[in-house]
């Protein structure tokens, strides 16, 4: 098994020991923001063959892929070139490109001036359906990892369900070209997450880091398929901080890896736009004030993050 600093957690314990199950992501999210799934049983194979539409899609000319880029979307579907999101605060764009593909509503849906339809591609041809079943998939598990959430917090398991009920989340497919040089730019740098939780697949590849409490980098290498699930700051400030928003960043590559490119597909998983973020009551006590006495909507924070970040 790869070193990392994260114990893996299997979904198995979740069916035979629940209580226990919540327990260790909870002290992992509350340690580290950060929690590693494995066993989480979703089909290797179609994970597989999203992965190649995937690199098929990025090797396309560049002016095919532009065809899919919105200047007015803010990145929410279709394509974002290379160099364009920067990390809020830094000096220089990230390393990357990507596509987002949301959430499909149907027709005159009381959300839909919140969501804009989805953009897709002539090639690959599988892509729509295979993006659709891991955006499927990976909302699935992350209720689950919400439901654990919620019982670590002494909450309802169901409580976090209304909340992000057809909320705007979203599956970004990532492509990190090779990359030959250290930096100033690095494939994406330091951030935390907007949303509420975030599942990533693809970190198997070296690169993600995590900021530890003193201050160190530290590395997040998980086994083969297993699911890094990181805490995202609207979920860190409904809780008070008690699960972190933890600041992390994929650097380049070690100089014998610097010839492959890294793919990876993290699944941003957000409130519904309507949802008022508002302190927990059971996150605050004498020892910890509330640090986010003003309640925002998730649609008004996120406008407020894509801003920073150079989508907006």
């Amino acid at each position: 098994m790869p070193d990392t600093a994260l114990e893996p957690v299997s979904l198995s314990l979740d069916d035979d020991r629940p209580a226990a199950f919540a327990a260790a992501l909870g002290a992992s999210f509350g340690r580290h923001g950060f929690a590693v799934i494995c066993d989480h049983g979703l089909d290797q194979g179609r994970i597989d063959a999203l992965l190649a539409d995937v690199r098929a899609l990025f090797a396309l000319p560049e002016a095919e892929k532009r065809r899919y880029l919105i200047e007015a979307g803010k990145g929410q579907r279709g394509y974002t070139a290379f160099g364009v999101e920067v990390a809020k605060g830094a000096a220089h764009s990230d390393l990357k490109e990507f596509w987002h593909v949301g959430r499909e509503l149907p027709a005159g849906h009381p959300l839909g001036g919140y969501m804009p339809p989805n953009i897709w591609p002539v090639t690959p041809p599988g892509f729509r359906d295979n993006s659709l079943w891991l955006f499927d998939a990976l909302e699935s598990l992350g209720g689950r990892v919400l439901r654990a959430i919620a019982r670590h917090l002494a909450l309802g398991d169901d409580h976090f369900v209304s909340p992000t009920t057809d909320g705007n989340s979203v599956l970004r497919l990532l492509h990190y070209p090779p990359s030959a040089f250290d930096g100033p730019h690095i494939r994406a740098g330091a951030h935390e997450d907007i949303n509420a939780i975030t599942l990533l697949l693809g970190a198997e590849e070296a690169g993600l880091e995590v900021l530890d409490r003193d201050g160190a980098w530290l590395a997040i290498n998980p086994p083969p398929g297993a699911v890094v699930i990181n805490i995202g700051d609207m979920l860190a400030r409904l809780t008070n901080d008690v699960l972190p928003s933890t600041t992390h960043r994929v650097v380049n590559p070690a100089p014998d890896r610097r010839g492959r490119a890294r793919y990876s597909t993290p699944f941003f998983l957000h409130f519904r736009p309507d949802f008022l973020i508002q302190t927990l009551p059971g996150c605050i006590g004498p020892d910890r004030p509330d640090r986010y006495p003003e309640p925002i909507t998730a649609h008004a924070y996120l406008e407020q993050r894509l801003a920073e970040i150079g989508l907006a």
